[in-house]
């Protein structure tokens, strides 16, 4: 009978996450294979499991803070340059 089944490794022990189904103490022979930690799974799993973890501490003042960051990223930055420059030049230079 082969089965396969994930577990995760701690030290010298795979801890198995599924029941395995056979009776304590039989012998069984184990293949490891390397799973890539995301495998299968796009990134964007990862942020919709971590969604909501801190719902709990969240508040309107993290709220106000947050919306106070947002403003301040739209907010134009840039120096308006006029459209006319004018020149004062001074009575005692000459220009020919």
């Amino acid at each position: 009978m082969v089965n396969i089944f994930q577990g995760i490794v701690h030290g010298r022990t795979i801890e198995v996450v599924e029941d395995l189904g056979v009776e304590e103490g039989q012998i069984v022979e184990v293949q490891v294979k390397v799973v890539p930690i995301n495998a299968g799974k796009p990134w964007r799993d990862g942020l919709r499991r971590s969604a909501g973890a801190l719902a709990d501490e969240w508040t309107d003042e993290d709220d106000k803070f947050l919306n106070e960051i947002y403003v301040e990223r739209k907010r134009d930055s840039r120096r308006e340059i006029p459209e006319y420059i004018f020149f004062l030049i001074p009575t005692s230079v000459r220009l020919t």
